[in-house]
């Protein structure tokens, strides 16, 4: 029977439908404005006196809350708040009333009930523009990176004179020069020989003195400004991975400048892990456990990090075996006592550095030192009698464990003595994002409330109101019934549109409005062409059924045509394009596969309920026919 579907085809499209709708009910639920608070490190937990000492804050300050959480492992608080005006107030009390190490951090907790959530229906994420999220200005710190650089110089040069059996002084002055000194001419000269052939961007200078023949060895400016150029790009890449570990949708993490870092990571839920990770300026140091003889000058003490060992220290050697940046994986796992640990692999370098000192050196400890960017919060008050948060950094070196080593090591070895899954998983994370190549600073940090996307947000959903309007309006007055039911199933296409990026977790932003607004015109586009065809077989003395049936048979392959070609375009403009491009691209991919399905199976499925099965005389499409 023509215009007819079997049974199946209905319930597809009615359970596509009610899928849809299920999906992108939890968008009519409005999020509570909320402070979330959390440890510096995961070792950090947030207990019931720290809750009660935030509350306190705000109680003080006169700030309305309710719904105050913790989470089941201890890592995360959740505090809400009556009035979204009061965020940044409340912000900076409890900031202040918990001190240093802890991150206390805006947020939008959502309001979805329990039997949508349970099932992973989630509001779509509101882009910067429109919902607000977190933006961070980081200033790289060339000059550690090149403090650093000279300290490898410092220990290489140090090798390579012992192994060439030269006796002098080796040290990097308070000009950041390498500063040896010897007894005699000669032994600068083979000094000289050697650092030349081993470092060849060192500029050397001898300077004579009484009784030293003194060789400085400066990096040159070309040699420093490639270096800081590298430690920026290398943040930037290392940022990244950090970002794409958080699995945050379409961030922005671009360069600003010669030294500054922009990263906006927009419409996140867990602000104050994004703030952790990124913030995070951790390395890794292997050096060997200094014997009981050793110079004073040739080991340095640090303490444990681990808690449990709170006050233990060992002593390592200032000779670096390898640093983090060697690192190419890490991997969190357990070892065959169950205990948790973290499968390091090296490259090529790197695993022969470690090889080299391992094997020497069997049933001697290794430390594993952790190296971590921290800062001690002070007040100062303004000009305008107002305190201000200072920020002092600081970095902290605690030794995560010295195991003893069994045998030689390579490319891929394991930490153990780690504490908890938590602390081996939050490492291996850090290394495998990459080390940063030289510590960073905030220097900006905003967090951007949906108030002032609100003005976008009005006039992105009045452009869509209106676009609509007009489409239901032509549509209506120019197909009549037929019309209706395209209405009906572009109104579906909106819903399965929003389910859609929900349930993928998109972002949607601005631009992505605009797609939305041009896939109104694309879905109806698709109609038009449909119920044209039908009006022409209507002319040519076809029969309303058989004109239906054809109109749509016909229009079919030029309706794919068209939409798998615009397809292929915002495919190409994802993969190219950044940020506010790829939520376009986004909108606009989501928007014509929907648009295909109700242009095609939903506005059938309703004319062929309308018109389908029975005897029709005339039908109502406009145009005169």
């Amino acid at each position: 029977m023509l215009n007819k579907y079997p049974l199946w085809k209905y319930l597809l499209v009615l359970s596509v439908l009610c899928l849809g709708f299920f999906y992108a009910a939890p968008n009519l639920y409005k999020p509570d404005p909320a402070l979330q608070i959390t440890g510096e490190n995961s070792a950090q937990l947030i207990d019931k006196g720290t809750l009660v000492r935030a509350e306190k804050a705000l109680d003080e300050a006169g700030i309305e809350y309710f719904g105050e959480t913790i989470d089941s492992d201890g890592r995360n608080a959740l505090i809400r708040l009556k009035n979204q005006d009061k965020q940044l107030p409340a912000q900076a009390k409890v900031s202040r009333a918990l001190g240093d190490g802890f991150i206390v951090a805006l947020n939008l907790a959502p309001t979805t009930p329990s039997w949508l959530s349970d099932f992973g229906a989630q509001p779509v994420k509101l882009g910067l523009d429109l919902r607000g999220g977190v933006h961070f200005k980081l200033e790289v710190d060339v000059n550690a990176a090149i403090e650093r650089r000279m300290e490898y110089y410092l220990n290489a040069t140090k090798r390579a004179l012992r192994e060439a059996r030269i006796r002098g002084y080796v040290n990097v002055d308070d000009k950041g020069r390498l500063e040896t000194k010897f007894k005699s001419e000669s032994l600068r000269e083979q000094a000289r020989t050697i650092i030349a052939e081993n470092h060849p961007e060192l500029v050397l200078d001898r300077v004579d003195e009484e009784d030293s023949w003194n060789l400085y060895g400066a990096m040159a400016d070309a040699t420093r400004k490639e270096l800081a150029d590298y430690a920026v790009s290398q943040n930037l890449t290392t940022l990244r991975n950090r970002v794409n570990e958080l699995g945050v949708s379409e961030p922005l993490v671009q360069r600003q400048g010669q030294n500054r870092i922009v990263v906006e990571l927009a419409g996140i839920q867990d602000t104050a892990e994004a703030k952790r990770i990124l913030g995070k300026v951790a390395n890794l140091e292997f050096r060997m456990v200094a014997k009981l003889e050793a110079a004073s000058s040739e080991k340095q003490r640090f303490e444990y990090r681990s808690t449990d060992r709170a006050g233990m220290s060992e002593w390592l050697e200032r000779e670096l075996i390898l640093t983090g940046e060697r690192v190419t994986n890490a991997q969190a796992s357990f070892d065959q006592n169950g205990q948790p640990n973290v499968q390091i692999s090296l490259d090529s370098e790197g695993g022969l550095l470690m090889n080299r000192a391992t094997r020497d050196n069997i049933k001697r400890r290794m430390g594993v030192l952790f190296i971590e960017r921290k800062y001690r919060t002070h007040y100062e008050r303004g000009e305008d009698g107002e305190e201000v948060a200072v920020k002092v950094p600081y970095d902290e070196k605690k030794l995560l464990t010295a195991p003893v080593i069994q045998s030689a090591l390579g490319a891929q070895f394991q930490i153990t003595g780690l504490d908890s899954p938590l602390e081996a998983s939050e490492l291996a994370l850090m290394l495998r994002a990459g080390a940063l190549a030289a510590p960073i600073t905030f220097v900006e940090e905003r967090t951007v409330g949906p108030s002032l996307g609100a003005e976008n947000i009005r006039l992105g959903v009045k452009s869509v109101q209106m676009g609509l309007a007009l489409v239901v309006l032509f549509m209506v007055l120019y197909y009549r019934v037929f019309g209706i039911a395209a209405v009906v199933a572009l109104s579906c296409n909106l819903v399965l549109m929003i389910a859609f990026m929900s349930m993928i977790g998109a972002t949607l932003t601005l631009p992505g409005i605009a797609g939305i607004v041009l896939t109104v015109g694309m879905a109806v586009d698709a109609n038009v062409l449909i119920f044209s065809r039908i009006r022409e077989e209507l002319r040519n003395g076809m029969s309303p059924q058989m004109a239906i049936h054809s109109g749509f048979e016909r229009a079919v392959a030029t309706i794919l045509d068209a939409n798998i070609t615009t397809l292929i375009v915002a495919i190409i403009l994802y993969a190219v394009g950044t940020g506010p491009v790829k939520g376009f691209a986004v909108t606009l991919s989501v928007g014509i596969v929907t648009s295909m399905f109700t242009a095609i199976l939903g506005t059938r499925a309703l004319i062929n309920l309308i018109y389908g099965g029975r005897r029709v005389e005339k039908l109502s499409i406009g145009g005169g026919v």
